[in-house]
């Protein structure tokens, strides 16, 4: 039987030496198919794999807690219209709660900051120091501010690489330079580390940080002390971040004093649930390209079909020969089947290439990351393989079922 499949694959591909334009046309929809399957699902892993590397950035098992509208003597206001969040809220949940690790607050606004004759429009957040373990800020020089920069409201500030690169020269030492924020000069004693961009593509390295204290006294002000932008909390372990949330939750209510089924005044949200929404766009989208290369694929099947059937009809009478010197029914439709696959095979191996190649092509143009999988590759090479025999059934099992008198007949 071996020797039989054999003789029929270097049949097939004789076939296709002789008919080279006829047997291109027939792969070029596998081709296609297999190439844009490779190519769409390493794309989409890559974007993938960017999200989980941004949702790291911001810090890990990350919960976010921003002030949402209000309702006020029946009138709904809208976000930020009134204060709904403080400093006593954080220092309260971490008080009260002890599954979160670290609790801390910011509020930000933007602004031109200056360095010499340079300046740059950038955003400026005031923050406690505790946000910077949360959101595990690296330095690439200098360091962090303290607790007691925040209790007595020192000028100082850390900024981003994207900052540096717009008010200083390369080589430029920032750590120790004056910058100035509303005429207010600040003191540089650290650099961040390069994060890249957020999840909702803002660069988190344009930033310019500073105490919470400084902020609200000399820098960003406040119509209402104590007032903040948001409240960031962390957990220990990722599976206590859920049982966190409905503690934080249920502590707002309380201080808030949101009775019965009135809406929150808060909005919660988790890095958990910002890597499903990112995750699930990304799936939502490589699913739908799938899809439009599978028609490449099914089209690329169609074309296989319908060489066959033409051959099927161009080689009636050496059927009919076969057939009279003893070839079974089988062995008409296996060479047929084997024939079949043979195209997709090869149409396969041509289309994986293909498909490695545009994926490459496309991280080097666009410089979007891809991860190319073996496991894919099988996949989009072997599904190539089934739509080979699938669509081959139908001319193979014509084939097989010819009267051998009338094939013999045949002109």
């Amino acid at each position: 039987m071996s020797t039989f499949v054999w003789l029929t694959v270097m049949t097939a591909l004789r076939v296709l030496r002789r008919n080279r334009l006829r047997a291109g046309l027939t792969m070029l929809g596998i081709i296609i198919g297999v190439g844009a399957v490779i190519a769409m699902v390493s794309i989409g892993e890559g974007a993938k794999l960017a999200v989980q590397k941004q949702i790291a950035s911001m810090g890990a098992n990350g919960i976010l807690i921003w002030p949402n509208y209000s309702m006020i003597g029946g009138v709904r206001g809208g976000q930020g219209a009134v204060v709904t969040l403080t400093v006593a809220d954080a220092i309260d949940l971490k008080k009260k709660i002890p599954l979160l690790a670290e609790a801390g607050w910011s509020r930000s606004g933007t602004m031109q900051v200056m360095s010499g004759g340079r300046n740059w429009s950038t955003t400026v957040i005031g923050a406690s120091p505790s946000v910077l373990t949360i959101r595990a800020w690296a330095y690439s020089s200098g360091g962090p501010f303290t607790q007691t920069d925040m209790d007595t409201a020192a000028r100082v500030a850390l900024i981003g690489q994207t900052v540096v690169d717009n008010l200083f020269d390369p080589g430029e030492e920032p750590v120790g330079a004056i910058i100035r924020l509303k005429n207010v000069p600040i003191r540089v004693i650290g650099v961040l580390s390069p994060k890249g961009q957020s999840p909702s593509g803002s660069d988190q390295d344009d930033v310019v940080m500073i105490p919470f204290s400084t902020a609200e006294r000399k820098v960003l002000g406040t119509s209402f002390l104590g007032s903040v932008g948001g409240v960031f909390a962390s957990t220990d372990r990722a599976e206590d971040v859920f049982d966190a949330v409905d503690q934080i939750r249920e502590v707002l209510r309380s201080r808030h004093r949101i009775q019965g089924d009135r809406p929150d005044d808060f909005i919660i949200r988790t890095q958990i649930d910002v890597a499903k929404v990112q995750e699930g766009t990304s799936e939502t989208l490589t699913g739908m390209l799938l899809a439009i290369a599978s028609v490449s694929l099914l089209v690329g099947g169609i074309g296989i079909m319908n060489i066959l059937l033409v051959s099927v009809t161009e080689r009636t009478r050496e059927i009919g020969i076969r057939m009279a010197v003893g070839a079974k029914r089988l062995h008409i439709m296996m060479q047929f089947l084997i024939e079949a696959m043979t195209l997709s095979m090869v149409g396969g191996g041509i289309g994986v290439l293909f498909g490695v190649t545009a994926a490459r092509l496309t991280s080097i143009i666009a410089g979007w990351p891809i991860v190319i999988e073996g496991e894919t590759i099988l996949t989009a090479f072997g599904f190539s393989l089934v739509v080979g025999l699938f669509f081959g059934l139908y001319p193979a099992n014509k084939a097989a079922r010819l009267n051998p008198i009338e094939a013999l007949r045949y002109e």
